[in-house]
C-alpha cells in the first residue's frame, strides 16, 4: 500500500479508527441507559408474572436483513442486569445477517432478561441500523476508490458508538470531537479574515493536527489548492463541479471529500468523479434502527 492509500484508508484529516468499543465508554452508555429504565423501581411487570428461578434461552434475532453492530452492548447491558448467562451462539459486529438469523443467543434467568430487553435492544437497533445504511453507502460506491465517511452530526452521548458502528458497515470516521483535528468552515474563514490568515493560525496554534478546509466555490479551491491544503471538503458542489475540482486538484497531494447534497442515488456518480471522500451526516444523524427482537425460545 502507497503512503497516499494509507492516508487514505486511514481517513486523515481528522478520522481517528475506531475498533471495539472501549469497555469504559459503553459501560457509561449503559448505565446511563438503564438509570432512565429502573429509576422508579425494578421492572414491576417481569417481577410479576415470572417466578424468581425460570431460566430461559433468549435469541436475539433481526426481522430484516443488515449489519450487526452493538453485540458487545449487549453483552454489557446483560451483564449489568442479569450476571451469570451463557453464550450459546453470537454473531461479530460487521457481520451481515439475514432476516430471523440469530445475532446473540443466551440461555439466562428470565427476569433479568426481560428488564435488560429493551435497553440492549435500543442500541443493537440504533447501531445495527448506522451500520446496515453505511454498508449500503459503501456498496453504492465500490469499486470507486472513495471511501464513506461520517461527520459529528451525533446523538449527545452516543458519538463514539454510533462512530464504531459506521467503520462496521465498512465506513471511515471523521474527526471525533474538536480537538483532534481542524476543520476550516466559512464562519472560520470570516472570523480570521482570509482562507490564508486561518490556515497560518492553524499552522502556528496546532500544526500537529491534520486540517481540512471547506469550500463552497471552485474559485475558492484553486485558492486553498494554491496553499496547499491537506484536504478539502468541497459544500454542495454538483457531479460537474466535482468532476471539475478533481480536475484541477490534478496530480496535487490534497485529498478531496465531498459533502451536502448526496444520496444514495447519485452517490456512485460523485465518486467515480474521482474524490476520495464522500461524507454522508444522515449515516447518524437520521438513520433508520434495524429491527431486531428478543424471542424466548425455551423456558
Amino acid at each position: 500500500m502507497s503512503a497516499d492509500d494509507a492516508r487514505i484508508a486511514a481517513g486523515v484529516g481528522g478520522a481517528t479508527e475506531i475498533g471495539v468499543p472501549d469497555p469504559a465508554d459503553l459501560l457509561r452508555v449503559v448505565r446511563t441507559a438503564l438509570a432512565e429504565d429502573l429509576r422508579y423501581g425494578p421492572d414491576a411487570t417481569t417481577a410479576a408474572t415470572v417466578a424468581a428461578d425460570t431460566v430461559a434461552v433468549g435469541a436475539f434475532s433481526p426481522r430484516a436483513g443488515g449489519v450487526l453492530a452493538g453485540v458487545p452492548a449487549v453483552r454489557a447491558v446483560l451483564d449489568e442486569i442479569v450476571g451469570s448467562y451463557d453464550v450459546l451462539d453470537a454473531r461479530p459486529d460487521g457481520s451481515r445477517v439475514a432476516a430471523g438469523e440469530p445475532a446473540l443467543v443466551v440461555r439466562a434467568p428470565v427476569r433479568g432478561l426481560l428488564t435488560a430487553e429493551r435497553t440492549a435492544l435500543n442500541l443493537l437497533c440504533h447501531l445495527s441500523g448506522i451500520a446496515t445504511a453505511t454498508a449500503s453507502w459503501v456498496d453504492a460506491v465500490a469499486g470507486t476508490g472513495a471511501r464513506i465517511r461520517d461527520t459529528r452530526k451525533t446523538l449527545p452521548g452516543l458519538r463514539l458508538l454510533e462512530k464504531y458502528a459506521v467503520r462496521c458497515g465498512g465506513g471511515v470516521n471523521h474527526r471525533l470531537g474538536l480537538g483532534d483535528a481542524v476543520l476550516i468552515k466559512d464562519n472560520h474563514v470570516a472570523a480570521a479574515g482570509s482562507v490564508a490568515a486561518a490556515l497560518h493560525g492553524v499552522g502556528a496554534a496546532a500544526p500537529d493536527l491534520p486540517c481540512e478546509v471547506e469550500v463552497d466555490s471552485l474559485d475558492q479551491l484553486d485558492e486553498v489548492l494554491a496553499l496547499g491544503a491537506e484536504l478539502v471538503l468541497l459544500d454542495n458542489f454538483t457531479v460537474a463541479q466535482t468532476a471539475e475540482a478533481v480536475r484541477r486538484r490534478a496530480s496535487a497531494p490534497t485529498l478531496l471529500e465531498s459533502s451536502g447534497g448526496l444520496a444514495l442515488a447519485n452517490a456512485r456518480a460523485y465518486a467515480e468523479t474521482g474524490v476520495e471522500f464522500l461524507a454522508v451526516g444522515a449515516l447518524t444523524h437520521s438513520v433508520t434502527a434495524l429491527d431486531i427482537g428478543l424471542d424466548l425460545q425455551e423456558t
